[in-house]
This record gives C-alpha cells, structure tokens and sequence, in this order.
C-alpha cells in the first residue's frame, strides 16, 4: 500500500491509522499490550512534529527515500524491543503442582500420607507429609539417614533416647501444638505420641527412603511391622531406576543371612584397647561421639583389610582386631543395640563410593571390657613398615 502511495503522489504520507493497527496486531501476536502502548506513544509523538525541510524523521519526511530509511531503522529498533519483551514472557517461572498425596502408611490409630517425595511427586531432594494419631501410639526405635523437622499442628509429641551412662530409654524432648522438632541426621530415638488426636508434619531432607530409615520392631507386632515395611518397599519401588535395581540384585546375597547370628569385627589401635583393660572400663572408638554415637564393626572378616586400609592408615599405632559375639548376645548381655545399617565414614574420612548397597553393623554404645562372653578372641594386625598399609590379620585373614 505505502509503495503504491508513494509511486502516485510523493506528497502523501504513511497514514496513522494503519500504523497503529499494525502495532495493535503485534500487541495480540507478542501478547504485550504495555510494549504496543510505548510503541504508539512514541508513534504518536513522532507524528505530532511539524513539518520540515530537512532531514529529521517527521510525518512528511516517510515519502522521501532519506525518511524511509530512517523509518525502516525505527521500525527494526521497536520490533527488536517487542521480542525481547515477548521471550521474557513465554520463559517466565510460574507456579506447579508437582505432586498428590499417597497414603504410604496406615494402621490401626496411626496413618502417614505423602505430599512430596520420592513417592508423593518422584523427587528425591525433601519429602514432606502428614502424619494422624487417633490414639496414643508408638513407633520403633528409628534411626535416621537424613534430617528431620516434625511440626505439630496438634496434640503432643515425644522424643524418647537412651541414656549411654544408664542404658535406659529417657524421654529427650516433647512438643505441642505450634512447636517444632529437629532431628539430626544419625539420631536414633523413638517417636511417642501420648496423645490421642495428634497430627504433625514431618519434612525430611533428603527424601525419606525405607533404607534410609532404620527400623527395630522389638517388642512391637512383627505382622503389623512386616506390612509396614512392604508397603514402603513397593511404593518406593515403582520409581526405581534401573542403576538402584541392579545394586539390589548385585547384593540379593545379604538378603538371606541372619544378622543377629553373625560375629561382629571390631579393629582399633593396641594401645587404646590395652588402656581400656587396664581401666577396667568400657571401650568407646575415639570418634564415638563424632560419628553418631556408635562403634564401627564388620560382620565379614574378608571386608576387614579394605575398611582398614581406607579409614585407618593414617594412624602409626599397632592395630588389633576384635572379634565379639553376635548383636543378639551383645544385647541380652549389656543392652547394648546393634543395627545393621549403609556404611558410614569415620571421623572426617568418608566411605567409598562403591560400598553403596552394602551393610555394616553399628554397635550403638561401647564395647564392655570385664563381662565374659563379648570379646571373644584379639587377632593382631600386620602392617606394611613403610607405607603403613595393612596386610592381613593374623589367624583370621590369612588363613
């Protein structure tokens, strides 16, 4: 239209209206209605300039060849502008709903449904829920691989620990309505909930895993237990991946041994197992209290020479190996628990990459010098003298 304008009368103008409707049709394309308000603005304003005879951009100067290309230029500069306004839009952030509750949990009195999680919305960074009692109730002894914040919303919740002078179960904290517990990764407590009518909202980081939350059904009923775990198990199952699947068919071998039957391994310097002897008193590791409150020990005596060499060759000292009797005596005896649990590091030292699927056993609590029956037999320890590298211990690996 402006070609055929200008081929017969140099005089007439690119008219106004037909300007603004192109900017009112790039104002529904990009979706942008202020980015077109600006552009007829400055239209508007460019329009409303008098008329000249030189060169400046004005409502005449379109017809001459020299006031086309200042317009073509504007054109391109206002339709750059739109697409960067129009991009910012369409990648914009919005809100999501990314999961649905699940009911993941649910017993007589006692019922646990998941809003996000692995299960709740298939992610793995935190799990958050809703957890109703209609009765007081109790769960296990847990011990937990993650961190935890139980915000009550109603009722009354109890955190029960054992005591490591007594050995006895003391209630550490309770918390009402409004209130918020923190429970540390590592913790080993039980959940009490005295009050009927209770409801919380646990959030877990990372999200809550069945092996990452150990379970001790002592003293509860082991059929209401066993649905419990299976529940969980299948749920957490589906969203499985292919590289989890393998390393539970790589370790389907740990599946049959009774762990409570098995010898526990202890390693540790000579010269802190001598000084507890002579002491007469329990021996504790020296990272009992920075590790989580437990002993490190090994149930396969041909896994011991790798643990040592990974968490313990920066230590000069002499080293011997104890072996102990199962966790099922170790508790009847002293009380002390055992939990057979994924590998954990040392100290500072973290565990190895490949141990993933394996278990070890945590003796949580000491190890008792002066009652009979716990140590059973002390191996000694071969190093290499240069490196420091353990080699075998003697009686137990190298035969």
């Amino acid at each position: 239209m402006f070609l055929q304008c200008y081929r017969h009368n140099r005089n007439l103008y690119y008219p106004t209206f037909t300007r603004l409707s192109i900017y009112r049709q790039l104002s529904r394309s990009f979706q942008c209605d202020q980015a077109a308000t600006r552009h007829i603005n400055r239209i508007n304003s460019l329009d409303s300039k008098p008329s000249s005879h030189n060169n400046s951009f004005s409502r005449y100067s379109a017809c001459t060849p020299r006031g086309q290309q200042q317009w073509q230029r504007q054109e391109r500069k206002l339709s750059r502008n739109s697409d960067r306004i129009d991009t910012n839009y369409r990648y914009r952030k919005m809100p999501k709903i990314v999961g649905k509750a699940v009911r993941v949990v649910e017993t007589e009195g006692f019922t646990i449904d998941e809003y996000a999680g692995n299960v709740g919305s298939n992610d793995d960074t935190m799990s958050l829920a809703v957890v109703k009692v209609t009765k007081p109730y109790s769960e296990p002894w847990l011990t937990l691989q993650y961190d935890e914040w139980m915000s009550v919303l109603r009722g009354q919740v109890d955190c029960h620990v054992m005591d490591e002078a007594t050995q006895t179960e003391i209630k550490a904290v309770s918390a009402v309505a409004g209130e918020t517990i923190f429970i540390e990764k590592g913790q080993r407590f039980k959940p009490v909930f005295p009050v009927a009518d209770t409801e919380y909202v646990p959030v877990c980081i990372p999200a809550f895993k069945p092996e990452r939350c150990k379970r001790e059904d002592d003293g509860l009923d082991k059929d209401e237990e066993e649905k419990i775990t299976e529940r969980l198990s299948q749920l957490h199952n589906k969203g499985q991946s292919s590289d989890d699947k393998s390393s539970n068919v790589s370790n389907e071998s740990n599946d049959n041994i009774d762990y409570d039957l098995c010898s526990l391994y202890h390693m540790c310097e000579k010269s802190l197992w001598d000084a507890a002897i002579d002491s007469e008193a329990a021996y504790f590791p020296p990272t009992f209290h920075e590790d989580g409150g437990f002993t490190h020990a090994s149930f396969i005596p041909e896994k011991l020479i790798e643990t040592a060499n990974h968490f313990y060759t920066s230590s000069k000292d002499n080293w011997v190996c104890l072996k102990l009797c199962n966790s099922k005596t170790l508790k009847n005896k002293c009380g002390i628990v055992t939990i057979f649990e994924e590998p954990k590091g040392v100290g500072a030292v973290e565990t190895k990459g490949d141990w993933k699927g394996s278990v070890f056993p945590h003796i949580y609590g000491g190890i008792p010098v002066t009652i009979s029956g716990i140590v059973m037999e002390v191996f000694t320890m071969k190093r290499d003298p240069v490196s420091g590298k353990f080699l075998s211990i003697t009686g137990l690996t190298d035969q």
